[in-house]
């Protein structure tokens, strides 16, 4: 008897009641609408305001716990049923196997709202700090740790659903991305702290209810926030550097399934030759691994009449391409190589994708290179510090694919570039929306470094982004495209290029650490 009453209190303190464990899922979901393709910033601010409310009627930290799994799992199944279509569609994973792997990779990441739930249960602090403080203190923690464990999954930061037109993302070029996803979650919590008050207003005079709202100390500090926000988006904290480039940027289309056939390499070939030879940039960019073939097995009059043009115009072109190293044992590298009028360079990507770029030795997970068909998956690491490419009278700081969703990396080649290029295959996704959701990371990226960002994709989305974060000129998905338009280098530094990710995380450090240390100051003081 005293077993099955100590189960069922385990159980209570767990459950927090079907419908409000359904409501926290709906929530999850409903916030991917702030993100690519819909762009609705206000929603994930609406969203984990309702996610705060229920976490604050929980009884207890494990209950919170409870709901934010619930918001994490409807947030990521939502946002990135895209893994789904790269497993099953590309990866030739069966579709049971690949639904259960998405479910279980969608669970992983949902344990860190779930965390930051727990905490918000956890520390004991008033009802204003708990909303305003601890709260988005404790999610950010938690998304930034996302960000780098096993190798990191940033994707779906809180931070980008406010890219580009969101007044909160005026802070990017101070804080990144983070503290973005700090702001949204503190107008969140000072949105139920406000609600709060408004309960706790009913039955007083109209005209005091209304001082009391207008006057209340979580919407003055929402409003100055989101002024401040608004205001930093005017803000030039970098310089043009000379006159615009003329750049194109080819998007080849090639079918996935294609790629890397070797009966379909010479079409792939001819097809970026004759894109190439219709470019009219001096900057002329190819997406990531466009040429299907080792540098070593290229024809040196291939390459010579792919750069052409951009020669001619006293130019370079870049492009993606395996790099095949001569050492014991051979290295292979996903790399981007430049032709032209400057001398040859290379960038190699640093941050690999697990089972995409290598096979990580990871035991426990052995099972899925078994059931997936991935070529070209065992490239090396390049190294984490490399210099711009100077090509065609710029500094181009180049990034891979996934590279650009680490912002702290992007910065190690700044402040000396004066653009920022991304190199991209996205064909892996299919259909889904997991390509405009990269398109929106990159535009993070632009204002966070004050930089224009040239992105070259195979099947889209290839756009020229201002340092604004705005796109300028972007070619349709799924189509054979060459976009054409002027980009303009510039200079200088934003606070973000200069101290990282370090300021946010001193802001979320204090967040958590000064409300335990006061509660427990308070308890002691009155302890007798």
């Amino acid at each position: 008897m005293k077993r099955g009453s100590a189960l069922r209190a385990a159980f209570l303190s767990l459950n927090p009641g079907s419908g409000r464990l359904f409501v926290a899922v709906l929530l999850g979901a409903a916030s991917v609408l702030g993100f690519a393709p819909f762009y609705l910033f206000p929603v994930p601010v609406a969203a984990l305001a309702g996610l705060a409310w229920l976490w604050l009627a929980s009884r207890n930290a494990r209950q919170a716990f409870t709901l934010g799994f619930g918001f994490g799992l409807g947030y990521f199944l939502v946002g990135t049923s895209w893994v789904f279509v790269s497993m099953h569609d590309f990866g030739g994973m069966a579709w049971p196997v690949a639904g259960f792997a998405t479910l279980f990779f969608c669970s992983y990441l949902a344990l860190f709202p779930a965390l930051a739930g727990w905490a918000v249960g956890r520390i004991r602090a008033p009802q204003w700090v708990r909303l305003a403080i601890v709260f988005p203190a404790a999610w950010v923690l938690w998304e930034w740790v996302r960000g780098w464990l096993f190798t990191g999954f940033p994707w779906l930061a809180l931070g980008y659903s406010q890219a580009p037109d969101g007044p909160l993302s005026g802070f990017a070029g101070v804080l990144g991305v983070y503290g973005v996803s700090l702001l949204t979650a503190a107008s969140a919590g000072l949105l139920v702290w406000l609600a709060s008050a408004l309960t706790a207003s009913r039955g007083a005079r109209p005209l005091r209810r209304l001082s009391a709202i207008f006057l209340h100390p979580a919407l003055m500090t929402l409003t100055l926030l989101w002024l401040a926000g608004w205001a930093l988006l005017q803000a030039p904290w970098t310089a043009p550097a000379g006159e615009p480039i003329t750049v194109s940027l080819v998007q080849g289309n090639i079918e996935q399934d294609l790629k890397w056939r070797p009966e379909a390499a010479r079409a792939t070939l001819e097809s970026y030759l004759d894109l190439a030879l219709s470019a009219r940039g001096r900057l002329v960019l190819l997406p990531e691994t466009a040429l299907p073939v080792f540098n070593v097995d290229l024809p040196a009059s291939y390459m010579e009449a792919l750069a052409r043009p951009a020669h001619d115009r006293n130019g370079d072109l870049l492009t993606g391409i395996p790099e095949y190293v001569q050492a014991d044992p051979p290295r292979y590298y996903n790399s981007v190589m430049s032709f032209g009028t400057s001398p040859t360079q290379t960038y190699r990507k640093y941050h690999l994708v697990p089972f995409g770029d290598y096979v990580p030795h990871w035991i426990f997970l052995t099972w899925v290179m078994h059931t997936l068909e991935i070529p070209m998956s065992d490239f090396s690491r390049g190294e984490p510090y490399q210099h711009p490419l100077n090509v065609a009278g710029q500094r181009v700081a180049v990034n891979i694919c996934y590279e650009d969703a680490f912002g702290e990396e992007v910065i190690r080649q700044l402040p000396e570039a004066t653009l920022l290029a991304n190199f991209t295959n996205d064909a892996w996704w299919g259909k889904s929306a997991a390509s405009d959701q990269h398109l929106q990371i990159s535009q993070m990226r632009a204002l966070e470094t004050g930089r224009y960002m040239l992105r070259a994709t195979n099947t889209g989305v290839t756009a020229i982004v201002d340092e604004r974060g705005h796109v300028v000129r972007a070619a349709p998905q799924f189509a054979v495209a060459v976009v054409e338009g002027l980009a303009q280098g510039r200079t200088g530094s934003t606070p973000y290029v200069l101290w990282g990710n370090w300021a946010c995380l001193a802001l979320v450090c204090a967040g958590l650490i000064v409300p335990i240390l006061l509660s427990r100051w308070r308890r002691g003081g009155a302890t007798p």
